[in-house]
C-alpha cells in the first residue's frame, strides 16, 4: 500500500504565504509524477500544479508567477510554495501521486486534503 500524508495548509490574510508538503511512504516502486488540485466549496477539483520525476512542471494559469512546485525524489515528497495569495484561492487542497507500487502497478494516489483558507 502507499499512503500520502500532507500538511501545512491554513489560514492566512491576502497577500500571504503558506507552504504545503505531501510525502507518499509505503510500497513505492518508482514515483513517476506528483502534482497539487484543489476543490473550492461548489466547484470541481482542478489542477493547480504537478511535477514529474524529471523535474518538469506545469501551473495552471491563475497560479503562475505565485506558486512554485518542487519534488524531493530522495524524501519522495512534494512541496507547493504559495505567494500572494488571494481569497480565490481559498479551497481544499489535495495531493496526487502516479506511482508505480511493487508489484509493479501504476496507478494515482490521493492525500487527505487540507484546508486552506485566505481571508482577512
Amino acid at each position: 500500500q502507499v499512503q500520502l500524508v500532507e500538511s501545512g495548509g491554513g489560514l492566512v490574510q491576502p497577500g500571504g504565504s503558506l507552504r504545503l508538503s505531501c510525502a507518499a511512504s509505503g510500497s513505492i516502486f518508482r514515483l513517476n509524477a506528483m502534482g497539487w488540485y484543489r476543490q473550492a466549496p461548489g466547484k470541481q477539483r482542478d489542477v493547480v500544479a504537478a511535477i514529474t520525476a524529471g523535474g518538469s512542471t506545469n501551473y495552471a494559469e491563475s497560479v503562475k508567477g505565485r506558486f512554485t512546485i518542487s519534488l524531493d525524489n530522495a524524501k519522495n515528497t512534494v512541496y507547493l510554495e504559495m505567494n500572494s495569495l488571494k481569497p480565490e484561492d481559498t479551497a481544499v487542497y489535495y495531493c496526487n501521486a502516479d506511482i508505480k507500487d511493487r508489484r509493479l502497478i501504476r496507478r494515482d494516489y490521493w492525500g487527505q486534503g487540507t484546508q486552506v483558507t485566505v481571508s482577512s
